[in-house]
């Protein structure tokens, strides 16, 4: 009984981008074939969305805050096309346009057919999780974000499921893991954490993982860095960025990613656990993703061998991708 799972970190598709889907709304325009496949060897897919889908909206006033993504309404059906089943929410884009362009991302995902988490009309809504089903086998998805805190959802406020991570794991996530590892074969959480552009998690990402799989979880894939981190244990800390427009920086080298296909098995669907890591190297060409090649290549492997290594994690390679072991 095994499944795979792609997933990916940050997908922005707000500004450059947005201006490259309006001209050309396919799957085509943000990843080349090559990726697609990868993809396509899934039986589910599931990524951050670091944008808002609208149309409509007006800039969340908070003179502190710098970028703004939104995305044109076209961007749900090429998600759909690609093959996303379920994209989180929960991060510090959700919000950018405001409580009209949350509703409208909503809507058009579910128009779509791809499902959502991590935001919603009120606070319950964000934090309800979704049950994905493929060979099988199924698997609820958690998402949390520990920014920022003022587009947390409330009892009767648009927004996404907030926890300050830094402080500890709140009881109601602990307990919302708890109850999707009683009503699905198997758990993915995947939070939205700690500050861009740094080369490993920080203090706090790293006690909160093992006490979200403590209390449920069979696998935790986090994102925020815009740079992949090592690998621990049915733990990948940080997947990166998968497409955006972002400047580069020169020696953490954002445009290097990873799209990461996990397989799930077990004898039985109680005993269901990530067995095998699959790193697929990617390079963000500015508004498009290919594989990496090259120099690309050998850079990303190194990087992600030695960012593995500080867990413990050996890392091998079959076909040109990266490969994790966990029994």
């Amino acid at each position: 009984m095994a499944v795979t799972v792609a997933l990916a970190g940050d997908t922005m598709l707000g500004r450059a981008v947005a201006e490259e889907l309006r001209r050309s709304p396919t799957p085509q325009t943000l990843f080349s074939a090559e990726v697609r496949q990868a993809l396509a060897e899934a039986d589910l897919v599931v990524l951050n969305l670091e944008c808002c889908v609208s149309d409509r909206g007006h800039r969340w006033p908070d003179p502190s805050k710098v970028f703004f993504f939104r995305a044109p309404p076209s961007a749900t059906r090429v998600l759909a096309e690609l093959g996303v089943d379920c994209v989180t929410l929960a991060n510090n884009h959700a919000l950018d346009y405001g409580f009209d362009a949350l509703a409208d991302t909503s809507a058009l995902l579910e128009r779509a057919g791809v499902r959502a988490v991590g935001a919603g009309p009120h606070v319950s809504a964000a934090r309800e999780f979704a049950v994905l089903e493929a060979a099988g086998v199924r698997l609820a998805v958690v998402a949390v974000t520990d920014h920022p805190a003022d587009y947390a959802a409330g009892e009767q406020r648009p927004g996404v499921a907030w926890a300050d991570l830094r402080t500890g794991v709140p009881h109601w996530l602990t307990a919302l893991v708890a109850r999707a590892a009683q009503e699905a074969d198997a758990v993915l959480v995947t939070p939205h954490w700690g500050p861009n552009m740094t080369s490993r998690p920080p203090p706090h990402v790293l006690t909160a993982a093992p006490e979200l799989l403590a209390a449920g979880a069979t696998l935790v894939a986090g994102h925020s860095a815009h740079v992949f981190h090592g690998v621990a244990d049915r733990i990948i800390h940080d997947m990166g960025d998968f497409v955006d427009d972002y400047a580069v920086h020169p020696a953490l080298r954002n445009d290097l990613g990873l799209l990461f296909l996990v397989t799930l098995d077990g004898p039985d669907r109680a005993r269901l656990a990530p067995v095998h890591l699959e790193a697929v190297p990617l390079f963000l060409d500015d508004c498009h993703t290919r594989l990496a090649h090259g120099e690309e290549w050998e850079w990303i492997r190194a990087r992600f061998t030695t960012a593995c290594a500080e867990f413990g994690t050996d890392v091998g390679e079959r076909a040109r991708r990266l490969t994790v072991e966990w029994r």
